[in-house]
């Protein structure tokens, strides 16, 4: 590490040539380019990336989107750690040599959704859009000149990167590298889906649609909240193994149910419904089903997949009266620069478990291979180590 911190100050000031992987087209396999960072502007830090995970996310922009979110040649990646190389004009949290964690959804701390207890939103600086928060533009372009688009704020895919201070957050950095990849994006939105949205209450019962990455990571914030029953719901069979190793304590496969409704099994499990659904796949179907699981008068549901087809939720005005809520989660409810650390420091005190979502690791000049195992469903998440 000491080594890395004295060839940071051969770069300061000057834009960097590195090796990035470049989506050029939607689906086409990453290359590994040369590409030029240019230097951090006001608010800015370019930081050099010392290991990045691949998220569904990415590979669900990478099959590619309609419209302007789905803009090519790009670099992907938001999951990652780093080191802070160099800093812009206006950025005091943050120095050369500290260890950051990069993440997608903004956290200004000024606006009114920051500082409120009731959302994560940040109305200044809206997720989405391309290119840099404040301006709009990219920091890459290749060996021609061209711009290389960024990907949602944080493009970790690459050995420089440079991320706005209000999608940075520092941690201790004694902190495992590769279980800081997992605190940006997959693990905070599951955990904090249980924790800061839903509120699960110690003895209550929890049913998951959907244990991919967000969906075990929703059932360690349950288990860690104390529910006393939650339910996996899942077509593979051996994701109730898996699960078992985050908290779940019953599996439900819906190709054993027979003629049976899920949710009429969920209410039988239950004595009259789960007392917080959470739907990880992106379905409406599946969303429709978690809502109809819920118990009666108090239950809760609480979407955290994008509907994949573009599916419209529809939902009976009689099962709304019946005081059931349904609410969208983005990042958890997570506010990065305060729970991030929150979440570190769980870790350390051994509360948190984190090892065991990681499946794979691999080098970055085989990121490709990161690729084929996700869509394979062989890994939850696969490390990428940057110059290792």
């Amino acid at each position: 590490m000491a080594q890395i911190i004295r060839s940071l100050a051969k770069t300061l000031g000057k834009p960097i040539k590195c090796k990035g992987a470049v989506c050029r087209g939607a689906g086409e396999a990453l290359v590994i380019e040369e590409i030029e960072v240019a230097t951090p502007k006001a608010y800015e830090v370019r930081i050099k990336v010392l290991c990045t995970s691949l998220c569904h996310s990415d590979l669900t922009y990478w099959k590619g989107l309609e419209g302007p979110r789905g803009v090519f040649p790009r670099i992907f990646g938001h999951e990652a750690v780093g080191m802070v190389e160099s800093v812009g004009d206006n950025v005091v949290e943050v120095k050369e040599g500290d260890i950051v964690i990069p993440f997608f959804h903004p956290n200004c701390e000024e606006c009114w959704d920051c500082k409120s207890k009731e959302s994560n939103i940040c109305s200044k600086f809206p997720f989405g859009g391309l290119g840099m928060p404040r301006d709009g533009t990219s920091r890459f372009t290749d060996s021609k000149g061209e711009i290389v688009h960024n990907f949602i704020k944080v493009s970790s895919f690459i050995e420089y990167t440079v991320v706005d201070i209000c999608n940075l957050v520092k941690i201790n950095p004694d902190f495992p590298l590769d279980k800081a990849c997992l605190l940006s994006c997959g693990v905070p939105t599951g955990i904090g889906a249980a924790w800061k949205t839903a509120k699960v209450k110690k003895g209550s019962t929890v049913a998951i649609f959907g244990l991919g990455a967000i969906g075990l990571a929703v059932a360690e914030g349950a288990r860690i909240s104390g529910a006393a029953k939650i339910i996996g719901i899942d077509l593979n069979p051996q994701k109730f193994k898996l699960g078992s190793k985050f908290g779940v304590t019953d599996f439900i496969n819906p190709k054993d149910c027979g003629n049976r409704p899920v949710n009429e099994v969920i209410k039988e499990m239950t004595d009259g419904g789960a007392d917080y659904c959470f739907e990880c796949v992106g379905l409406a179907s599946l969303m429709n089903l978690a809502f109809t699981s819920c118990r009666n008068g108090s239950g809760k549901t609480i979407i955290l997949g994008i509907e994949m087809n573009g599916t419209p939720l529809s939902l009976g005005c009689y099962e709304l009266l019946r005081g059931k809520t349904i609410t969208g989660s983005i990042f958890g409810g997570i506010k990065a620069k305060t729970d991030i650390p929150i979440l570190a420091q769980s870790y350390i005190d051994k509360e948190l478990h984190l090892d065991d979502f990681i499946t794979h690791e691999v080098n970055f000049e085989d990121i490709n291979e990161a690729f084929d195992l996700l869509i394979q469903g062989k890994s939850l998440r696969c490390i990428i180590w940057m110059g290792r």
